[in-house]
């Protein structure tokens, strides 16, 4: 399993961030990084049991703080 984190905030464009949080990523909710495509782009996240694909420019968007059950090597940075 990749990189992990709990949402914290969603931001951006009024559309994106609306499409985001009704794709299941709102606060609170746990993260993961399960592939990154070989460009670097899209990269497929596990949200609730889902897979979902996203763009590396709306997952900038995405505010993360470190979740306790990810492993410390692979854990994302919260954005400042």
């Amino acid at each position: 399993m990749g990189a992990a984190g709990v949402v914290v905030r969603v931001s951006g464009a009024r559309p994106v961030r609306r499409r985001l949080m009704e794709l299941g990523l709102v606060p609170g909710t746990r993260v993961a990084v399960v592939n990154v495509a070989p460009l670097g782009d899209p990269l497929e996240l596990d949200v609730r049991g889902c897979k979902l694909s996203i763009r590396h420019h709306e997952a900038a968007e995405i505010e993360l703080e470190d979740s306790p059950d990810a492993p410390p090597r692979k854990r994302l940075k919260v954005r400042q």
